[in-house]
C-alpha cells in the first residue's frame, strides 16, 4: 500500500533542502532541477509523486522505464535515462527525453540516428569518468572534444552537459573534491571552445550528498531513497 503522505512529506523535505544548500552560496534554487530516481518502484509511485508536482523522473535500466512511461502516458512526466546505455538499446532510448549516460562519439550517433528516425529530440549529458573506476562508466577527459565534436553534427540530439557518478563515500564532503573536478572539466572545455549551449548543465548529487552537490554547482540533483524509502 503506497503512503501518498509519506511520499509528499519526502518530497517537500528534499525540495526544502535543496533550497537551503542553494541558499548557503548564494544561488537561485530555481535553477536546481530534481530528478525522482524511481528504479524498482512501481508506476504508482511515480503517479503519486506526480500528484504532488513532481515532473522529473530518472530510470536506471531502459526495459523497466519503457513500461512504466506506458503506464503513465497521460502525464506530461520528463523521463532521464540515468544508468550506461549500450548501443543496441540506442533505439529504445529514444523514447526518454534525457540521456545522462553518454561516453562516446559512437553512441551518440547510433543514438542520433535513432532518436532522427523517429521524428524526436532528445537532450544528452557526457558522463565523465573522474575515479577511474572498473566498475563505472564515463569517458575520461582527453576524449571529451571528441565527444562534443559528435554532438556539434547531432541532428536530433543536443548536448546540454556533463554528469558524475562519484565513488560511494559514507561522509558526503569526501565527494565534494569530485564535484569540484567536474565543474573545472566544465571551464576547460569553455577554454577549448566547446560552446557554452552544450554546457549548462551539471548532473552530480545523489539522496547521500545532493546538498553538497547543489554547493558546488549541480543543476539537475538525482535522488532515489530520500524520495523513495529504502529498495528491496
Amino acid at each position: 500500500m503506497i503512503d501518498a503522505v509519506a511520499l509528499r512529506a519526502r518530497l517537500a523535505d528534499v525540495r526544502s533542502r535543496i533550497e537551503r544548500a542553494a541558499g548557503r552560496v548564494g544561488r537561485d534554487p530555481a535553477s536546481i532541477r530534481l530528478i525522482a530516481v524511481s528504479k524498482t518502484f512501481p508506476a504508482d509511485y511515480v503517479r503519486a509523486l506526480a500528484d504532488a508536482g513532481q515532473i522529473d523522473f530518472g530510470e536506471n535500466k531502459v526495459q523497466e522505464a519503457l513500461h512504466k512511461i506506458g503506464q503513465l502516458s497521460d502525464r506530461p512526466l520528463r523521463w532521464h535515462l540515468l544508468g550506461h546505455l549500450q548501443s543496441n538499446k540506442a533505439k529504445k532510448a529514444g523514447r526518454f527525453d534525457v540521456v545522462h549516460s553518454i561516453d562516446s562519439a559512437g553512441l551518440i550517433e547510433k543514438l542520433d540516428e535513432a532518436v532522427y528516425a523517429a521524428g524526436r529530440q532528445l537532450d544528452m549529458l557526457v558522463q565523465v569518468d573522474l575515479a577511474g573506476e572498473a566498475t563505472k562508466h564515463g569517458a575520461r577527459e582527453e576524449e571529451l572534444p571528441a565527444i562534443f565534436a559528435a554532438a556539434r553534427t547531432a541532428r536530433a540530439v543536443r548536448a546540454v552537459g556533463l554528469m558524475l557518478l562519484p565513488p560511494a563515500v559514507d561522509d558526503p564532503n569526501s565527494a565534494r573534491p569530485f564535484f569540484r573536478a567536474l565543474r573545472d572539466v566544465r571551464e576547460r572545455l569553455l577554454a577549448r571552445d566547446v560552446d557554452a549551449s552544450m554546457l549548462n548543465e551539471l548532473s552530480m548529487g545523489m539522496s547521500h550528498d545532493f546538498e553538497v552537490a547543489v554547493e558546488e554547482g549541480a543543476t539537475l540533483v538525482r535522488v532515489g531513497t530520500a524520495l523513495f524509502g529504502s529498495r528491496t
